[in-house]
């Protein structure tokens, strides 16, 4: 049975790392800081903007880089990143204003820095925002020669009144998905191993449901400005939960309010093949794969219940395609799966 910790993640010792950090940074908060530490964004009031927040994230795109290399295809993992960043804003109301990046390579290398800027770019259009700079580092010795790595940070805005947190949902509120195009950005070190390693699987080999291993890998990570701009005109859109590293319950659980708990029922939404065969040929456990990978989802909306099938008019007039995933219910805080 494959296991993330064992392609070496280990979520636990992740989360014992933000334990350990979290009075570090809260000593340094002053009175601008809006919101506590645990969302997907950060939030600063801006002293000559009254009413007005700076929304920021930052991310990197994680093992996903080591599929650019085998590929060498370098131009969507940049587009990876911003849509990912944008996301983790996105989910607080916030609009992107502009995105800071990071290059570090062990030999450094002016055409792939372009194909890699080329992604970036391409994802700050998708955004909306704008690319006004960033830093590329070249370090051998910490770096193998071919080997890079990839960081961004983004910024947004939004007033203060519009600030979503979560701390709005109430029992019977519905759950709306928004599909996922693929793995995203997250889980990659295990499917890796199952699809590399386990399988001996080559970058260009096809599988079973017809799309090569590097191409399906490399599908970009989307962007939901637009279905999520769909769904807040026509309902009330209370919290937003970006499906990303530890999957539906790791994620989920970082809006919800205390006394509030989420039931999500499998099935409601199809998982993609990959997700199926990763499963299968790796023999993932079911609670594993949720854990790692989105499975298929890669936003949640918590929609009050009464708003919740006007929202999905909306959704599909837009032609964006959501799934009634589940309900808010009162109980302890966290996340159940059910069949």
């Amino acid at each position: 049975m494959s296991r993330y910790r064992e392609a070496g993640v280990n979520i636990r010792k992740g989360e014992e790392a933000v334990d350990r950090i979290r009075e570090l940074c809260r000593s340094t908060f002053n009175a601008n800081v809006a919101g506590e530490l645990g969302g997907f964004a950060g939030a600063f009031r801006i002293p000559c903007a009254p009413g007005k927040l700076l929304a920021s994230s930052m991310d990197g795109v994680g093992t996903k880089l080591k599929v650019a290399v085998l590929c060498g295809k370098h131009d969507t993992v940049g587009e990876d990143l911003v849509c990912h960043s944008g996301n983790d804003i996105l989910v607080h109301g916030a609009t992107p204003l502009f995105f800071l990046d990071y290059i570090a390579m062990g030999s450094l290398d002016p055409k792939r820095v372009e194909e890699v800027v080329t992604g970036l770019a391409a994802g700050c259009r998708r955004v909306g925002c704008a690319l006004i700079g960033g830093e590329t580092a070249e370090m051998p010795g910490l770096y193998a020669p071919d080997d890079y790595d990839l960081a961004g940070a983004i910024v947004g805005i939004v007033s203060e009144s519009e600030w979503i947190d979560g701390r709005a949902i109430a029992a019977g509120d519905q759950l709306l998905g928004l599909p996922a195009a693929g793995l995203h950005t997250n889980g990659y070190s295990l499917a890796r191993r199952i699809l590399f390693d386990t399988l001996g699987l080559g970058a260009n080999d096809r599988l079973p449901f017809g799309e090569s291993v590097g191409g399906e890998l490399l599908k970009p990570h989307l962007y939901y400005g637009d279905p999520v701009r769909a769904a807040r005109s026509a309902g009330a859109v209370r919290g937003m939960a970006h499906i990303t590293g530890g999957g539906i319950p790791g994620n989920l659980v970082r809006v919800l309010p205390p006394g509030l708990s989420a039931e999500v029922k499998r099935g409601s939404w199809p998982v993609p093949d990959i997700f199926r065969f990763l499963c299968e040929a790796g023999k993932v456990s079911e609670a594993e794969a949720y854990e790692v990978w989105n499975m298929g989802i890669g936003m949640i909306l918590v929609v009050e219940r009464g708003d919740a099938a006007a929202v999905e008019r909306a959704l599909a007039e837009a032609h964006h395609t959501c799934y009634r995933v589940g309900q808010v219910l009162p109980g302890t805080r966290g996340v159940r799966l059910t069949a």
